[in-house]
């Protein structure tokens, strides 16, 4: 049996944006740029795509930048905050994505580095948040995450946001996690900058979008041709921007039943879990979908300690996809820097696995799952 549980690593794609990408590649191959009727086939296709993408997040069309996903997205913002909007400051937390973290040491040191407190459950202190942006330290940027990705955590971007502009501080967000599993309205939540990838919700790889708030003064930074709007040069991928408008529309269109039935596969793999491991710790929020989001599942599984070396490879002979840490630490000699964060008292060297589960996991799977560990375990 095969069972992807590693769906906060990458998404399997949707039949009918399959068939829409394959669709597109034969219909709409002119260049949007082109002024011949191909081209201009092209180009509308792109701006209805970015008109349905727009309303599913409260933009306007003219505010979604279409690029190559989430980490493109994330430098494009840090690199303009510090260099085209001035700022001085950025607020952050330590268990951001490596897209984050990783751009902050590379520029400028007079730019000031805060993080905010994080709980043991990894949820914002927005308390934290309240106190740092009191501190009057110029231009600030305050970047956090919307849905942890190891762990799911969900931040309250509402209450961030009010938090901002409040002190009239930009806000990004790093929506790669969330984007088409919970609804997100960027105006109401005061969102200047916002990133997301297609295929962490049933669309292709490659191909993202960028929430850029209208008069925000972001510049280009890979530069060219005056494609999107400026912002972003480099002729536009169509069939991908259209598979990605599919995947976001059939994931708003199926939110509700989604979060239930993912919401009952994971509660069923936990309390089982329970069953087999007395001294099981659950690594984020354990039930309270507003706080953890249902799709991910990160556990630390108190087993004999010599069963620990080959657990990861025996799961994977069984054909169980699962995760320890995320995806981009995945192979790396460091464990995870959330867990790391968040178990800084704890002397445990148990493992801890991330299983993420999507609309297409089912009971039989996590049944399967549950048995393999057993199994494992006890042979």
């Amino acid at each position: 049996m095969q069972v992807y549980f590693d769906n906060a690593a990458t998404t399997p794609l949707y039949p009918e944006v399959i068939q829409k990408v394959s669709d597109a590649l034969k219909k709409y191959y002119g260049n949007p740029s082109s002024t011949h009727h191909l081209g201009r086939k092209s180009r509308t296709a792109i701006e209805l795509a970015r008109k349905e993408i727009s309303s599913f997040i409260g933009a306007n069309p003219q505010e979604i930048i279409f690029n190559s996903g989430g980490t493109e997205g994330i430098n494009s913002i840090f690199y303009s905050a510090f260099h085209d909007l001035k700022v001085q400051r950025i607020i952050t937390s330590k268990i951001e994505h490596h897209a984050v973290l990783h751009c902050l040491p590379i520029h400028d040191k007079k730019i000031e580095i805060q993080y905010v407190t994080i709980g043991s459950n990894g949820l914002i202190d927005l308390g934290s948040l309240e106190h740092l942006l009191a501190q009057p330290k110029g231009k600030t940027l305050v970047s956090l995450m919307h849905v942890n990705n190891e762990i799911g955590t969900i931040t309250d971007l509402k209450k961030c946001g009010q938090i901002c502009a409040k002190h009239q501080s930009l806000f990004h967000t790093d929506a790669v996690q969330s984007i088409g599993k919970l609804s997100i309205d960027v105006k109401e939540c005061h969102i200047t900058f916002l990133t997301a990838s297609a295929h962490k919700f049933h669309g292709p790889k490659g191909v993202g979008f960028l929430y850029i708030k209208r008069n925000s003064g972001i510049k280009a930074q890979i530069l060219g041709g005056a494609q999107e709007r400026g912002i972003r040069a480099g002729t536009e991928s169509v069939h991908n921007i259209l598979g990605m408008s599919l995947a976001l529309k059939l994931s708003y269109q199926q939110l509700d039943q989604n979060l239930k039935h993912i919401s009952r596969l994971k509660a069923r793999f936990i309390s089982r879990l329970k069953g087999m491991f007395k001294e099981l710790i659950i690594n984020g929020i354990e039930e309270n979908e507003h706080l953890g989001l249902p799709h991910i599942c990160n556990v630390t599984l108190p087993i004999p300690r010599k069963k620990i070396p080959l657990l990861g490879f025996k799961l994977d002979m069984k054909g169980i996809a699962c995760s320890q840490g995320s995806a981009c630490q995945s192979g790396a000699p460091k464990g995870s820097h959330v867990l790391d964060e968040l178990q800084k008292d704890s002397k445990d060297e148990f493992p801890s696995f991330r299983f993420s589960f999507s609309k297409f996991n089912t009971v039989q799977e996590i049944d399967y799952v549950l048995k393999s560990l057993k199994d494992i375990v006890s042979d």
